[in-house]
């Protein structure tokens, strides 16, 4: 399918045809509506809904059937039933559902605003700066048509990076981030269905491995409270550091005329944005990067320890997972170009090491205490050396100072000391939040 110019698409999910008066004038009818609507921040998420939800009718979004809405309840159920004697924490899922790709979309948005809004603005300041300083009081409320214009490029693109992502992904927690309602754990039928044959393996197998990995990240990010928190703002850490290449924006603002749309569907936004080069960006990619893979090595090691003895493929699908994991699908690269983050755990067969490594030398229950607290977690050096991390002695004598519903498991003050508000570095509990 052409790109959608600005994102916006005719009935059918098509771009319209410059030699057809009547669909020029409706879109160009759009376009007006656009520009003349009040924006509601640095992107356009209505038309990134529309954008999205065209691209999936034009591409096919299945109905979720009653036969594998009851499939993906019971593969759930038996999922968690599997991973009861694999980890020291019960069921984290509430709700089990079956979504198709638009619902994916709507059920995950909320998480995409929190996390593409701050890269978006400095996009729109970017191209608001691209008005030279003396012009910019001539033009007064047309200024602000220039922040729609930008929020509109964004949303579109954004839409059309969406709508592929919600045709690979294979379940709410696919990616390692907690994009979904808490508690809610949801796999989508058709693309599990799309994926098992790629790999020639039945689908009910390729469908409990996946709601194994599913059930596994409710398990964590349900029971460990601060566990949310640390990753969103993990993102958004790098993300804050992540510049505008100016240069790249005026080069593709430069190839717009807005009455002619062939101009407009050549507009790619990536390249935009580029992480900056500097000691504090490679500290917080080097966090993104550290979280994203224990939350990844240790989702992938608990599975595979669950399943190892019951599912006839699971080396296979283990190994299936690690490597679509470490390298992304086209969508998510798509995505990463688009906003300048690459949600791939580069270290995942290390961290999966690392924890296999604490199974072993501290139990389940001793490798799942060290989520008590943030600062119990591994750091990035530790990955070098999982056995020496795992038999480092743990001491169990300040369990009760910390306060695990606290944002970031923040240590309580004790009655009689000073206010000090920074956990011990070095203190461990005995495990479950």
């Amino acid at each position: 399918m052409p790109d959608i110019p600005f994102g916006f698409a005719l009935p059918g999910g098509q771009p319209p045809d410059p030699n057809d008066p009547a669909q020029m004038q409706q879109f160009m009818s759009q376009l007006q509506h656009l520009l003349s609507a009040p924006g509601s921040g640095p992107v356009n998420w209505d038309l990134a809904r529309q954008v999205a939800a065209s691209q999936l009718a034009a591409a096919g979004d299945p109905a979720v059937s009653p036969y594998e809405r009851n499939a993906v309840e019971e593969a759930l159920r038996l999922a968690d039933l599997w991973l009861e004697p694999a980890s020291s924490w019960p069921s984290g899922i509430q709700s089990p559902v079956a979504w198709n790709r638009n619902e994916w979309i709507f059920k995950t948005l909320d998480v995409w605003r929190k996390l593409c809004d701050p890269v978006a603005s400095r996009m729109v300041g970017a191209m608001g700066d691209l008005v030279p300083p003396e012009a910019r009081a001539q033009l007064g409320p047309m200024q602000s048509m220039v922040a729609t214009l930008g929020g509109a490029l964004f949303g579109g693109q954004l839409g059309q990076a969406l709508g592929s992502l919600a045709a690979e992904v294979l379940s709410a927690g696919d990616i390692g981030l907690p994009l979904g309602p808490a508690g809610t754990a949801a796999l989508i039928p058709a693309n599990i269905r799309a994926y098992g044959e790629g790999l020639e393996l039945p689908e009910d197998e390729v469908r409990l491995y996946v709601a194994l990995r599913e059930a596994a990240h409710q398990r964590l990010f349900q029971h460990v409270p601060w566990l949310r928190g640390h990753v969103l703002t993990a993102v958004e850490m790098y993300a804050s550091g992540i510049r505008v290449n100016r240069e790249a924006i005026e080069e593709a603002m430069g190839r717009v005329d807005p009455t002619d749309p062939e101009s407009m569907q050549a507009i790619a936004l990536e390249g935009i944005f580029t992480p900056e080069d500097s000691p504090a960006q490679k500290a917080s990619l080097a966090r993104l990067e550290t979280a994203l893979a224990l939350v990844e090595g240790w989702v992938c090691h608990v599975v595979d320890s669950a399943a190892s003895d019951r599912l006839p493929n699971v080396v296979r699908l283990g190994e299936a997972f690690r490597r679509r994991r470490a390298a992304g699908g086209p969508a998510e690269q798509t995505f990463a170009a688009l906003v300048g983050l690459e949600l791939r755990p580069r270290r995942l067969r290390e961290a999966a090491a690392l924890w296999a490594a604490l199974t072993q030398h501290r139990g389940i229950e001793g490798r799942d205490a060290v989520w008590g607290h943030p600062d119990l977690l591994p750091s990035d050096d530790d990955f070098a050396d999982p056995v020496a991390f795992a038999m480092n002695d743990m001491d169990l004598s300040e369990l009760d100072s910390f306060d695990f519903t606290a944002p970031g498991g923040a240590p309580e003050k004790a009655p009689g000391q000073p206010d000090e508000t920074e956990g011990d570095a070095d203190t461990d509990t005995d495990g479950k939040a």
